[in-house]
């Protein structure tokens, strides 16, 4: 072999090239020590506004760990004087029907007028996984960089019908923060309902038309509830289908006991990607705000509202305090038993709940 063919064989080692792992910004990173905030400071900040400090107090909020819990109930109770100076909307209705599109529109109407919106979107959690997705902010996209929107996805936990278990706290959070108007969006039409009916001063209910019998898939009690029903996507060649929907809501609506608040739901049309009525929506809102506030029942709702919650927290804590008292084991054989017909639901009840109550007397 040739030397100049040897030589063209040789392989140089080449340039060294560098770690592709910056240690030394690791190191730094490390070093770096977040400063923790105390709760004056969260109190502060939400008060003035800040968005930033808003989200942490939220995150918190939501978070199961003990430090966590105690911090937020701190957080919650200096900021109680700040709020309830809002109108708190919730929204739902059959899945596409369009709450997203609609909340956007009706959102940059509000904003438009000078108010400040929070949206706190409840995301269905994963049975399996436990995630969520948490998409509401790419569906809003105008909405989510407008300076006086403030958009909250969470997550359901696997919480009653879908609402988040910590909702009406972060209401109280958003609402120390300035903003003044507050949507709660469910998931869909369920039991979420009950609960978001509970925590809000205006219940809208959107339905679409044209998806066969309009009134097969809405139960009763979720009209009941209902203080305005509104039909979706009235354009195009869906207008004729939409007004012949909404009289067959004014009709049935005829049919319900009258309301405590002795206003009458009211049916509207309308189309978000045109625009339409938008703003004749925004005026039933406040028109029901103003009525209910003169005959009273606005402060009456809402205090009924909050002592629903204590009761609701109650049932929660002793639920979580039993299940962690009483052994999975020892609720195990009671299931068994149970399954296997050897006594009833309510004798596995009584024996369970006797174990329970002895172990608070010896401790």
């Amino acid at each position: 072999m040739s030397e100049e063919l040897k030589n063209s064989l040789i392989v140089n080692a080449g340039i060294e090239q560098p770690d592709n792992i910056n240690n030394s910004a690791i190191q730094r990173f490390k070093n770096l020590k977040r400063p923790r905030l105390s709760v004056d400071d969260y109190i502060n900040g939400i008060v003035e506004g800040n968005i930033t400090i808003l989200s942490k107090a939220i995150t918190i909020l939501e978070s199961t760990l003990a430090q966590h819990i105690e911090l937020s109930q701190q957080i919650i109770e200096k900021s109680l004087p700040h709020a309830c100076k809002s109108i708190r909307i919730g929204i739902t209705g059959v899945p596409g029907a369009g709450k997203s599109t609609l909340i956007e529109k009706l959102g940059k109407h509000i904003t438009n007028q000078g108010h400040k919106l929070a949206v706190l979107a409840i995301d269905p959690s994963s049975q399996r996984s436990g995630g969520s997705i948490l998409g509401d902010k790419t569906r809003m996209e105008l909405l989510s960089v407008d300076p006086n929107a403030f958009i909250r996805p969470s997550p359901s936990c696997g919480t009653l019908g879908g609402v988040a278990r910590k909702t009406r706290e972060i209401i109280v959070l958003c609402e120390a923060a300035g903003f003044d108007v507050i949507f709660v969006e469910t998931v869909g039409v369920g039991q979420s309902e009950i609960a978001v009916h509970s925590m809000v001063d205006f219940f809208m209910l959107l339905q679409i038309s044209g998806a066969g019998d309009e009134l097969q898939g809405i139960k009763r009690g979720i009209m009941e509830m209902a203080d305005c029903i509104v039909i979706t996507k009235a354009d195009g060649n869906n207008i004729q289908k939409a007004e012949t929907t909404k009289g067959q809501y004014i009709n049935a609506l005829h049919l319900l006991p009258p309301k405590e608040s002795n206003q009458t739901p009211q049916v509207i049309t309308v189309s978000a990607v045109e625009n339409n009525k938008i703003d004749a929506l925004w005026k039933i809102v406040i028109e029901y705000i103003n009525f209910v506030k003169e005959n009273y029942f606005f402060d009456n709702n809402r205090n009924t509202q909050a002592k629903y919650w204590m009761n609701q927290t109650i049932n929660e804590t002793l639920s979580n305090h039993f299940k962690n008292t009483i052994s999975k084991q020892q609720i195990k054989d009671i299931e068994t038993k149970v399954i296997n017909g050897k006594m009833t639901s309510f004798q596995g009840a009584t024996i369970l709940l006797d174990k329970y109550f002895n172990l608070l007397r010896n401790d």
